[in-house]
């Protein structure tokens, strides 16, 4: 019997809801956001000379969600920043500096903390322990540790330690960043989100305020809203077209949550194509996972990854009615995904069919030993798992509907299940697991990674969740480590980066946000459904 999957919580909304806005508004915000672009810029240049005023405008416009006005701006001024000796004994200072160059891909040593230290090595001084803006920044800093970074996670202890003494004595806004912090550090959190968060919290920043910042937020972050609630229009038409076709009555609808995915991955106008390729691509990749948990037989199964594998509209024949539809729907969309590229392009989407393949290889191989009742080995369960996690599937499908910068080479690097890939799939997989282990897995459902690891070692449940919870952290650690190891596709390891943070948003303490993302509708809204009010700017 098939599991009770909540509706879609936002059902036809889009479809009846969104109307295109007066031009003139919209031309009114577009000329308004040309000319203050222009003002931030200028402000980027005249700080040029001063390292920290740098530091802290390129933080407030990351913050902010505006830094894609100014990419080419920041990527030199943090190439200078790291080439330059910066000599500082601010703990606030040295820990903003090592986020942002880390996060950009450039190495800097965890040495650059050792001032700070005692003699024996630990951080001990009163002057930090009383200083809550340098612990938070040295505490989000140091989450951009990699692999055997063990003063690092020292750091992150200490910091964590007096952060949580000293919360219920901060003041606004620096109390609830370090509330959120403590929830999700801001190098693991959706960069959405805290936008939405620190749009309001900026104007009380007053050493770096500045209402032209503040008033390009709000109307960038308006403008886009717009683009994106158009795109929710279409891909919810997509989808009612697609279910009342193939009638699959067993699937979740969560056409919002995959399109929140993919606006995790790439928020920026620029980037249309490949938000609303990916976004039907997660779709179809939610539904191939619920066909092969709760629909199909073994032998369906078998029979319907055999066509997928061979891609020839022909083995319909072999299938169900209900598998007929979806099998054929699947062909038509990749084929509706080919179209959207250019001539120059079309050779993506072999890789694009390549990449469905190998997930609905691996999605039956859990059929398998879920209708054989066998648990895998760990090891054996990891493999396959994070490969129906997205570890190939996800990169591939996030670099297809991007533009020039998505070569050949880009694309055989995400096939080849690159290092970036699985790191991302270990956070999901193992955040999903997580929250399984604690909320109870659907009958249907292969035993996960919690319960292979308790079988094969004998430890209990909470063994084994610690386990699985430091192989998220890894994951963690190894996404850090792959800005510096591969570079040269940063901009697409920063993309699936993204995806990490979205992840690690819906499976939050233990929660499948997905599945059951009903308690995320507010949030969802705040992002698709109500613009920031414009009285928000003082235009005085």
């Amino acid at each position: 019997m098939a599991p009770a999957f909540h509706p879609a919580i936002f059902g036809d909304f889009f479809i009846n809801n969104v109307q295109p806005s007066p031009k003139e508004s919209d031309e009114w915000m577009e000329e308004r956001v040309d000319q203050l672009v222009e003002e931030v810029g200028r402000m980027l240049e005249v700080c040029k000379d001063d390292v920290v005023k740098q530091m802290n405008l390129v933080d407030v416009l990351q913050r902010l969600g505006i830094d894609h006005h100014f990419e080419e701006q920041i990527d030199t001024i943090l190439k200078n920043i790291h080439r330059a000796e910066f000599n500082s004994s601010d703990l606030y200072e040295v820990a903003l500096r090592f986020r942002l160059l880390r996060k950009q891909g450039y190495w800097v040593s965890p040495d650059e903390f050792n001032k700070f230290k005692a003699e024996d090595g630990s951080f001990s001084s009163d002057d930090i322990t009383n200083d809550p803006k340098g612990l938070l920044s040295l505490y989000n800093a140091a989450h951009l540790l990699t692999h055997n970074e063990k003063a690092l996670e020292e750091a992150i202890l200490f910091a964590r330690h007096h952060l949580q003494l000293l919360r219920g004595n901060l003041a606004y806004p620096l109390d609830e960043q370090v509330t959120r912090a403590l929830e999700i550090p801001l190098p693991r959190t959706m960069k959405r989100v805290e936008v939405l968060n620190y749009i309001f919290e900026y104007s009380a920043e007053e050493k770096m305020f500045n209402p032209s910042i503040l008033e390009l937020a709000v109307l960038d972050f308006n403008i886009l809203q717009k683009v994106h609630q158009n795109e929710l229009k279409e891909i919810c038409q997509w989808w009612e077209n697609l279910s009342s076709d193939i009638r699959l009555d067993y699937v979740r609808e969560r056409v919002v949550e995959c399109y929140f995915c993919a606006y995790a991955a790439y928020y920026e106008k620029e980037h249309a194509r490949a938000r609303m390729i990916f976004a039907k691509r997660c779709m179809l990749f939610s539904l191939l996972d619920d066909t092969y948990d709760v629909r199909a037989t073994l032998e369906e199964a078998r029979k319907f990854n055999d066509a997928l594998q061979r891609w020839d509209k022909s083995d319909v024949s072999l299938l169900p009615e209900d598998l007929k539809r979806f099998f054929l729907s699947i062909i038509s969309n990749f084929r509706e995904f080919e179209d959207e590229l250019e001539p120059h392009e079309k050779y993506r989407n072999s890789y694009n069919i390549k990449a469905f393949q190998i997930l609905s290889s691996n999605f039956l191989q859990e059929a398998e030993w879920f209708h054989q009742n066998y648990i895998p080995c760990f090891t054996d369960h990891v493999t396959v798992s994070l490969q129906t996690g997205g570890a190939i599937e996800l990169p591939v499908s996030l670099i297809v509907g991007m533009g020039d910068i998505a070569t050949k080479e880009v694309l055989d690097w995400a096939l080849a299940n690159p290092d970036a890939g699985r790191a991302f799939a270990e956070v999901a997989r193992f955040m999903d697991d997580l929250a399984a282990s604690h909320s109870g897995r659907d009958k249907m459902d292969v035993a996960s990674t919690v319960e292979c690891y308790m079988n094969e070692h004998g430890v209990t449940r909470e063994v084994a969740e610690a386990k699985i919870a430091g192989m998220a952290e890894d994951g963690w650690k190894s996404m850090n480590q792959i800005r510096f190891k591969h570079r040269a596709f940063l901009p697409f390891v920063q993309r699936i980066a993204n995806l990490c943070m979205s992840a690690t948003l819906l499976y939050h303490g233990k929660k499948n946000g997905f599945s059951n993302s009903l308690e995320l509708k507010d949030m969802f809204e705040s992002h698709f459904v109500n613009p920031i009010p414009l009285n928000h700017i003082d235009y005085d």
